[in-house]
Formats: structure tokens, sequence, C-alpha cells
């Protein structure tokens, strides 16, 4: 083997990106986090529908999950502002559509409060909210604990990630800006 093909079989590999133009900049660390949170993105997407689907509720989009999971959150009823702030979600017609799916599906009831229209759990939708956790316990959650990830490094991962949003929402401010 020559020095050259040592060298280059040595050689670090990375950053893991998915555009080495935007990893050319000042902070190619960012484009790695970038290129992990699509990865995540699109593979919690492929599970909670494929959870959702196993817990007897099929057809549904990440949305549609997510926001039904808001809804269960605490037991509590919520407005569409509520639901969008929390999600942080600017196009509040994509609740809504998720909104009218699974009143549809008799997962969750609207209401009123004064003026506002909300939406609660009904047991349909608290069912399969549990049929949910339930089986994201046993194929999820015991998997994930089996490999040893620390519980507080995931909670600091979280608080990041949670952090860096803010940063991207301001960003985008500033580019709708221009």
């Amino acid at each position: 083997m020559t020095e050259k093909e040592e060298t280059q079989e040595l050689a670090p590999i990375g950053p893991v990106v998915s555009a080495a133009h935007l990893a050319s900049g000042a902070m190619p660390s960012l484009s790695e986090v970038e290129f992990g949170v699509t990865m995540m993105i699109n593979a919690y997407y492929r599970w909670m529908v494929r959870c959702m689907a196993a817990a007897g509720v099929p057809g549904m989009s990440p949305l549609d999950v997510q926001v039904l999971h808001s809804i269960n959150h605490r037991g509590r009823a919520k407005t569409l502002a509520d639901l969008c702030l929390v999600l942080n979600i600017e196009d509040t017609y994509t609740v809504s559509y998720a909104l009218k799916k699974l009143e549809a599906a008799k997962l969750i009831v609207s209401g009123r409060r004064g003026k506002e229209k909300t939406v609660a759990i009904t047991p349909e939708g608290e069912k399969a909210c549990l049929e949910y956790r339930r089986l994201r316990e046993a194929l999820l959650v015991q998997p994930v604990k089996a490999i040893g990830f620390d519980e507080k490094e995931l909670s600091r991962l979280a608080a990041i990630l949670r952090s860096v949003s803010g940063s991207y929402d301001q960003a985008a401010r500033a580019a709708a800006a221009m």
C-alpha cells in the first residue's frame, strides 16, 4: 500500500451531512445537527403513523397523531391557538384539518369556552392514546433503554433542540423580512 493510499484510508470521514456545500461554512456541526434532525423527523413520523395504525387507528398523518396526543395531554380542553403554540405550528389550517379528521373519527369532540371553540379527547381517543403508549413502551422505549442511553443526556439533548429551535424561528422571521 502506498503512503497516499494509507493516508486516504486513515482520513477521518465526516462531517456526516446531506449538503456538503452548507457544511463548508463557518459551522459544519450545525449541518450535522440538521441532517440528524432530518433523519430523526422522518423516522419519528414513520413511527407515529405505524404505531397509531397498530393501536387500531390507521390512516392518520404524523400531525394528526401529534394533535391527538396534545389534546389528550392533562385531560383539559384545548383551543386551536393552544395546539398551534405548543406544537410551534404557524399554518393553523393544517391543525384545523387534523381536528376535523380526529372529530370525524370520534377521537375528539368540540365544545366552547366563551366565544372560543375547544376540543377535548373522547373515551375512544383516550383508548387509542393509551394503546399507543402501551405499544410505544414495548416496541420503542424498552429497546432504547436496552441500548443504554443516559436519560439525563437525552433530556439535555431535548433542551438543546428546543433552544436551537428558537434560533431557527428568529432566522425565519429575519428571512421573511428580507
